[in-house]
């Protein structure tokens, strides 16, 4: 009796700690269109990781990183990606192109990528769809075709989906998006002049049809004039009810919280 006592008491054991492994998702912004994703199991993910741009908070650093997903080549994009897959040896996804790139500058651990399709690293699966921009690499003096554009589906079993668009305008494929992967929360650029601005955004908002909206890609420069604020009033004026949610950089916020509807 006590041996079976000890075994459903070892069992027990293995089970809350198994259920202890379970993390709430969340996603961090650190500035810009960098953002960390850290799963239900608790991995973490880098999504254009420029970790030193100017809104981002100082002297970041990860204890482990899973995935480095890269939407374009370029630098504000790119960022600290090759470095840190480097590091960590991170599986980087990307354009079959950036990741030929990659590989020249000593990455080794590459998932390349194209609309469509989908790498899976542990129980989370990355699929690209279109972005609407352009994409190159700066080596030295000269700019190098870095593939195609792209955006990200991030799904994992149990936690809401969300979308990174990268830098794109406004399309008629974002009905598709939200016809084929169901994305509860949209990462969308607002600044303007190199992305879409924040009526188009709320155009985007209305074919993908989530629940939230984070604005990114705003601020940086002066340029990327566009606000949140504006994106709200251009929401409202389609009569939409999507919420946005503006992170403050370094902030992290459950995705469960960012799901729900209003």
């Amino acid at each position: 009796m006590k041996r079976y006592l000890s075994l459903a008491m070892a069992l027990g054991i293995i089970f809350s700690a198994g259920r202890a492994r379970a993390a709430e998702p969340k996603l961090r912004w650190l500035g810009h269109s960098a953002f960390v994703f850290s799963s239900r199991t608790g991995n973490i993910f880098l999504i254009d990781p420029w970790v030193t741009n100017p809104k981002a908070p100082k002297n970041i650093t990860f204890a482990h990183i899973e995935g480095i997903l890269v939407t374009h080549g370029h630098t504000d994009h790119v960022g600290e990606a090759f470095d840190l897959a480097k590091k960590f040896n991170a599986p980087l996804v990307a354009s079959h192109e950036l990741t030929e790139i990659a590989k020249k500058h000593g990455v080794t651990n590459v998932l390349p990528i194209n609309p469509g399709g989908s790498q899976i690293i542990g129980d989370v699966t990355i699929t690209a769809v279109t972005a609407v921009h352009s994409s190159s690499y700066n080596e030295g003096e000269s700019a190098i075709y870095a593939g195609a554009p792209l955006g990200f589906i991030v799904a994992e079993d149990g936690v809401p989906t969300f979308y990174h668009a990268g830098d794109t305008g406004v399309t008629y494929d974002m009905a598709l998006i939200s016809e084929l992967y169901h994305p509860a929360v949209a990462l969308l650029p607002i600044g303007g002049v190199y992305t879409m601005k924040p009526e188009e955004a709320a155009l985007a908002a209305r074919s993908l049809m989530v629940n939230t909206i984070v604005p990114m890609h705003f601020g940086t420069f002066p340029a990327l004039s566009g606000t949140p604020a504006e994106l709200v009033v251009a929401l409202k004026r389609l009569g939409l009810r999507t919420r946005v949610v503006e992170f403050k950089p370094g902030q992290e916020i459950s995705l469960n919280d960012l799901a729900a509807a209003k």
